[in-house]
């Protein structure tokens, strides 16, 4: 009995640390139990967390954005998830679906994630606002401020071991810096002792395909942070000198 009271209060410290006041699911001895891990928190306690932050922000009406969606696109993927990608804010196709990244640059970052031998529900992808800028126009400050917290709480939840940074936005938001995103790129900055690797958004990539390579790049140290394989090189697509 002691182990179960012990598996509750943690969960409930989680939630509590996170900031959430009403846990989404019934609690019982059965279903708790094999949601809980020595040393931290299964993917299923994660999910639970996400469900409840995205309950939370169903209504929300914290800047001028809200008034023109069709949806709130709150992110997907695997809850406990080692990558997460972090763009700038859904299209006009991420509107509609409520799905980040669904749109010709969606379909780039899913290639990109399946070149890194890994696939969609493996990583984690979000945005830092959850609601489409009309026009698809850069979102604006007062917008950054009111989204922010809520993608702060998504990276604390799903704790990845890396991030990757998609476009100016994103990268500056997140590392809080002016710096260019053509200088930020190729190198690793932190966000809460998280190592982020910023890198050019596929939007960029869509008019700039001549740069893809350089996205590879930076995916290829994300790898290595990870300490995972690297992709085997073509025949004859050696390194470029």
């Amino acid at each position: 009995m002691s182990g179960v009271l012990d598996d509750i209060k943690t969960v409930l410290g989680f939630y509590e640390a996170l900031g959430i006041e009403r846990i989404p699911f019934e609690i019982s001895a059965p279903a708790l139990n094999p949601t809980v891990k020595k040393g931290g928190h299964t993917a299923k306690v994660k999910a639970g967390a996400l469900g409840a932050l995205k309950e939370e922000m169903d209504e929300c009406t914290g800047c001028k954005l809200s008034s023109g969606r069709k949806s709130i696109v709150f992110g997907e993927g695997n809850p406990d998830a080692s990558l997460m990608f972090i763009g700038e804010g859904p299209g006009k196709e991420e509107d509609i679906e409520a799905r980040p990244f669904v749109g010709e640059a969606g379909q780039l970052l899913t290639s990109l994630i399946a070149k890194m031998g890994l696939k969609r529900e493996d990583v984690y992808i979000g945005n830092i606002v959850k609601c489409r800028p009309p026009g698809n126009r850069d979102p604006e400050e007062e917008e950054i401020a009111a989204c922010l917290p809520f993608i702060k709480r998504q990276i604390e939840i799903i704790s990845p071991r890396v991030i990757m940074t998609l476009g100016r936005i994103s990268s500056q938001t997140l590392i809080s810096t002016r710096i260019p995103i053509s200088r930020l790129r190729g190198s690793f900055y932190a966000y809460e002792g998280i190592p982020v690797m910023p890198t050019f958004h596929p939007a960029y990539l869509l008019r700039n395909r001549k740069d893809k390579h350089l996205v590879w790049a930076d995916a290829l140290k994300v790898l290595e942070k990870l300490g995972m394989p690297l992709p085997p090189l073509k025949p004859g697509r050696g390194p470029s000198k």
